[in-house]
């Protein structure tokens, strides 16, 4: 496995994601984040069950994305559970074919299904640090390849209702930063008070 395959790039992300996870105090789960409809505890559930689906886009299964996922609740573990499904999504896009071929419903590219999936725990992992008054601070390779297909995936995004509108990037604006607008996130998000 080189640097730039999907399993290196998501492992990174999950690397800084995770201690973020498992940080985040109960008395958070209800406070709002950057990713607009969610909660902590709503966008927590979400990114769960989008790894457990991407797990199964590796191997070429079909996806099952619930609408309203209750994979983490009444589970005082659940911390532990996510970063074991992380560390099975990692291993799943580490087997043999995985970013090869199509997978997905959309029939989508193997490595550019592995790509949103990079964008979804790089993304929601800023969201869950700033919503918890974490710092975070994302891979440089996860941002760079994301800075490469942000252009191509945003569109798309958009008519699904999974990104706002971009917003303004400063001047002076991190490669990060400009990624997070152009998701519809205000880069400069704080929790309210």
């Amino acid at each position: 496995m080189n640097d730039s395959s999907i399993s290196s790039l998501l492992g990174a992300a999950a690397a800084r994601t995770v201690p973020v996870v498992r940080t985040v105090r109960e008395e958070r789960l209800g406070d709002p984040t950057p990713c607009s409809g969610y909660d902590v505890r709503g966008l927590l559930e979400h990114l769960f069950d989008v790894m457990v689906n991407f797990e199964g886009l590796a191997r070429k299964e079909p996806s099952a994305f619930e609408k309203e996922p209750e994979r983490l609740k009444g589970d005082p573990e659940w911390r532990d559970r996510f970063a074991g499904q992380a560390d099975r999504l990692v291993a799943a896009w580490a087997e043999p074919g995985a970013e090869e071929g199509t997978t997905g419903a959309m029939d989508q590219p193997a490595r550019l299904v592995g790509t949103i999936m990079l964008l979804d725990l790089t993304v929601h992992g800023w969201d869950l640090a700033r919503a918890s008054g974490q710092r975070f601070t994302p891979d440089p390779a996860g941002v760079e390849v994301l800075s490469g297909v942000i252009d191509r995936l945003a569109p798309f995004a958009r008519d699904a209702g999974l990104f706002g509108e971009p917003k303004p990037a400063a001047a002076d604006a991190s490669r990060f930063e400009v990624l997070l607008a152009a998701t519809g996130r205000d880069p400069g998000w704080q929790p309210a008070g």
